[in-house]
C-alpha cells in the first residue's frame, strides 16, 4: 500500500497513513523472520522493515522540498498539508524543526519591515521637526513580541493535534532563538541611538551638590527660596541650568518611560510563554514557573544588562534628584499666625511644599517599578527609595528643625519667636502627612485588582496578576511593606522628639503661669458663711455659675488662649500626640498642687476642690478623646480619698483587708494615707 501510493498515484496523504498504520504493528513482527520469507516480491524484494524505513527516507525528503516550496510561495494551505504528514511517517522531529525554521522566517521578516516602516516614520518626523519617538524602539519589541505570541496562540493547536501534546514546546524554544537575534538587534539599535552608555556615565557622577552642602555643619541654607518649578516632570525647568550639571531631567525621564515599557512587555512576553509551555496536567491554580530556554536565552541575558540595570540606575538618580530639587524650590505656607483673630490663608494641612513634589514622585517610581513586573527591579528600586527617604528627605527636614525653625527663647526666660514657632509646626505636620502619604501609596499598590464583569470580586492584590511566578508577588508585597514601615519609623522617631521640643519649648513654660493664675486668691478654708461674703464682694451669688464655676473658666480662658492657635495649624494626629503630653504633665502638675493643700481644705472646700479638679479635666479632655482623662487619674483619686466620710473610708480599708474587689487603684497605699489629711473636718 506504501510503495503504491507512492507510485502513479502521488497520493502522499495515504502513503503517510499507511506508514502510521505499519507503526502499530509489533516490531519483532516486522523484523521478524516469518515476515522476512513471506513479505518481499519480485517488486518489492526487501525485508519489510528495510521497505518501510526506505518509504519514510524518501517521503520525508519529499516532504521537506514540498514544504520549503509552499512556504517560498506563500501557500499556507500546502504548508500546513505537508507539515501534518510529518508525524504520520515517524519524522515529527523534522517537521517540527522545519516548522519552526518556517515561522521563525516570518518572524524574521515582519521585524525588520517594522523596523523600516518605524524608521521612515521618523525621518518623516524629522523633516517635520517634530523631534523624536519616545517609544520607537518599545514599539518595535512590543510587536516581535505580540507577533511571537499569535503564531504559538494559532498554531498550537495545529501543532498540538498532529503532534501530541507539549509538543509546540519545541517549536517555542525555536522562536525563542529568533527572538533572540531580533530583540538583541532592538535593544543595541535603542541602546546607541538612545546615548544609555553616556547617559549612564553622566548620572553615576553627578554630585548632588546642593543636597550634600545642606548637611554640611557650616552650611545654613537660605529661607524662601523662589518656587520657580516643581520637580514633577513637565513643569518649567530651573532656569539655572548649572544645577542639573548636564543631566536633563526630562530625558531621563523619558528615557524610564521607554525602559519600562519594554520591561513590561518582556514581563508579559514571558509570562504568555510560561503558561503555553506547562506541562501537561499541571493544575490552573498553580505558580508560574519561568521555562528554563527563556532564562538561559540570549536575549534575558540582554534585558537584563540592557534595560534591568539601567533602570534600577536611572530611577535612582531621577528619584534622588527629584527630592533635592524639591527641597531646592521648597516653599513654607504663608500667612499664619498664633493669633487666633487673624484668618489663616492656605488650606490646611499647613505643610511644606517639597512634601506633595516629593511624594508625587515616589508615587511615579513606584508605579513606574511596579508596572515593569520585574522582581529584580522591585529588588532594587523600591529600597533605594526608602533609603532615599529616610537619609535625604527625612534629613533635610530634621536639618531644617535644627538649623532654621527650632523653637528657642530669644531671650532667658521668654518665648521663642512667633515664626520659629510656626515654621516649626510647619514641619511636624509635614512629617505627618508624608507618613500619610507613603501609607496611602503602598495601600493603593497592595489593594486587589478591579473585577473583571461577572466574576466574584478578588482578594488578591493585583501584584498577584502582574508578578505570578512563584513567590514573586509575595517578595514584592514584603518589599512595599518594609518601605512604609522603614519611612513610618524614621519620622515616627522624628516626629515625637519634634513634638517634645515643641511641648518643653513653647507649652510646659506656659502651664505653670496658667495653672498659677487659675488658683489665684482660692481658699479652700472658708466656711459657707465666709463663702457667701466672697461671692458678694464680686456682686454675685454662691450658687451662680460664674462663681461657681470660677476656677474651671479662669483655667479655660489661659488653656484657650494656648493651645487653640497651635491647634488651628497643626494636623490632627499631630496636635493629638501633643495634647496626650500636655495632659500628661497637667495631671501630675495639678497632683503636686492639691498635696500642696494639706490640712488647709474643710469638708466644703474639698468639695469645692474636686468640683473644679473635675471641671478642669473636662476643658482639657474636650479637645481630644476620652483617654485624655486617664492622665488626670491619680488626682482624681486622691480628691475622691480625702473627700471620703469616716465611715466610707473605713468600709474601703475593710474591703481590701477582706480581698474583696473594690476600686481599681492608680495610687498607693502610702498616697492613700497622704490624701486623708488634706481635708480638715
Amino acid at each position: 500500500g506504501v510503495v503504491g501510493s507512492m507510485g502513479a498515484p502521488q497520493d502522499w496523504e495515504a502513503a503517510a497513513s499507511y506508514l502510521a498504520r505499519s507503526s502499530k504493528i509489533p516490531e519483532h513482527i516486522i523484523t521478524g523472520a516469518f515476515a522476512a520469507r513471506i513479505v518481499p516480491s519480485v517488486e518489492i524484494p526487501d525485508p519489510p522493515a528495510v521497505t518501510l524505513e526506505n518509504a519514510k527516507e524518501s517521503l520525508c525528503g519529499l516532504f521537506l522540498r514540498e514544504f520549503e516550496k509552499a512556504a517560498k510561495e506563500g501557500d499556507g494551505g500546502k504548508v500546513t498539508r505537508f507539515f501534518k504528514l510529518f508525524p504520520l511517517i515517524g519524522r515529527g522531529e523534522k517537521g517540527l524543526d522545519v516548522y519552526g525554521k518556517y515561522v521563525c522566517g516570518g518572524v524574521s521578516e515582519r521585524a525588520r519591515a517594522t523596523l523600516r516602516e518605524a524608521t521612515g516614520k521618523q525621518i518623516d518626523r524629522d523633516r517635520a521637526g517634530e523631534g523624536k519617538d519616545g517609544f520607537f524602539y518599545a514599539n518595535a519589541l512590543t510587536k516581535l513580541f505580540e507577533h511571537i505570541a499569535q503564531i504559538v496562540d494559532g498554531h498550537g493547536g495545529l501543532v498540538e493535534r498532529h503532534y501530541g501534546d507539549g509538543r509546540m514546546v519545541r517549536v517555542v524554544e525555536r522562536l525563542q532563538q529568533e527572538a533572540d537575534v531580533q530583540g538583541g538587534i532592538v535593544l543595541d539599535t535603542w541602546g546607541d541611538e538612545r546615548g544609555i552608555e553616556r547617559r549612564l556615565t553622566d548620572v553615576k557622577s553627578y554630585p548632588f551638590s546642593f543636597l550634600v552642602q545642606s548637611f554640611l555643619p557650616s552650611h545654613r541654607a537660605a529661607i524662601g527660596t523662589t518656587r520657580t518649578a516643581s520637580p514633577g516632570v513637565g513643569g518649567d525647568a530651573n532656569p539655572r541650568r548649572s544645577e542639573d550639571e548636564g543631566v536633563d531631567m526630562k530625558e531621563i525621564d523619558g528615557i524610564l518611560n521607554e525602559t519600562g515599557m519594554m520591561l513590561g512587555r518582556w514581563s508579559l512576553y514571558c509570562r504568555f510563554l510560561a503558561s503555553k509551555t506547562k506541562e501537561p496536567g499541571t493544575s490552573d491554580n498553580a505558580p508560574l514557573s519561568m521555562p528554563q530556554f527563556l532564562i538561559k536565552s540570549a536575549l534575558s541575558r540582554k534585558i537584563s544588562s540592557r534595560l534591568t540595570t539601567p533602570f534600577d540606575i536611572f530611577s535612582t538618580f531621577f528619584f534622588r534628584r527629584s527630592v533635592e530639587k524639591a527641597f531646592q524650590l521648597d516653599e513654607t505656607p504663608s500667612g499664619l499666625s498664633l493669633n487666633p483673630s487673624k484668618p489663616l490663608q492656605g488650606q490646611a494641612p499647613y505643610i511644606i511644599s517639597a512634601v506633595d513634589d516629593v511624594m508625587y514622585i515616589v508615587s511615579t517610581v513606584l508605579q513606574r517599578s511596579i508596572s515593569t513586573a520585574q522582581r529584580d527591579v522591585i529588588a532594587s528600586v523600591i529600597p533605594t527609595v526608602g533609603r532615599v527617604l529616610g537619609s535625604d528627605f527625612v534629613g533635610m527636614v530634621q536639618r531644617k528643625m535644627r538649623d532654621e525653625s527650632y523653637p528657642k527663647p530669644a531671650v532667658q526666660g521668654g518665648l521663642p519667636p512667633e515664626d520659629k514657632i510656626i515654621a516649626f509646626i510647619v514641619l511636624i505636620n509635614s512629617l505627618d502627612v508624608s507618613n500619610e502619604y507613603i501609607s496611602r501609596i503602598i495601600s493603593t499598590q497592595l489593594k486587589p485588582s478591579d473585577p473583571v464583569a461577572n466574576e466574584a470580586p478578588k482578594t488578591e492584590s493585583k501584584l498577584h496578576d502582574l508578578f505570578p511566578f512563584d513567590h514573586d508577588s509575595v517578595f514584592v508585597e514584603t518589599t512595599l511593606r518594609n518601605l512604609e514601615t522603614t519611612f513610618s519609623s524614621k519620622t515616627t522617631e522624628l516626629l515625637n522628639e519634634a513634638l517634645t521640643v515643641l511641648f518643653n519649648n513653647v507649652v510646659k513654660p506656659r502651664l505653670r503661669p496658667i495653672i498659677s493664675d487659675t488658683f489665684r486668691d482660692i481658699d479652700y478654708f472658708l466656711s459657707p458663711g465666709e463663702l457667701a461674703d466672697v461671692a458678694l464682694a464680686h456682686d454675685l451669688e454662691v450658687d451662680d455659675d460664674a462663681f461657681r464655676l470660677m476656677v474651671p473658666r479662669r483655667f479655660e480662658a489661659g488653656w484657650d488662649a494656648l493651645m487653640r492657635p497651635l491647634q488651628r495649624l497643626m494636623t490632627d494626629g499631630t496636635y493629638a500626640q501633643l495634647l496626650e503630653s500636655t495632659a500628661a504633665h497637667l495631671g501630675r502638675a495639678l497632683e503636686k498642687r492639691i498635696m500642696t493643700y494639706a490640712g488647709k481644705v474643710n469638708g466644703v472646700g474639698g468639695v469645692r476642690m474636686e468640683r473644679d479638679y473635675a471641671g478642669i479635666v473636662s476643658c482639657v479632655a474636650k479637645g481630644g478623646s476620652y483617654a485624655l482623662r486617664d492622665g488626670f487619674a491619680r488626682g482624681a483619686q486622691v480628691l475622691m480619698v480625702a473627700n471620703m466620710e469616716e465611715d466610707e473610708w473605713e468600709e474601703v480599708l475593710e474591703a481590701e483587708k477582706e480581698g474583696e474587689d473594690g476600686i481599681t487603684w492608680v495610687i498607693s497605699p502610702e498616697e492613700r494615707a497622704k490624701a486623708r489629711g488634706i481635708v480638715r473636718m
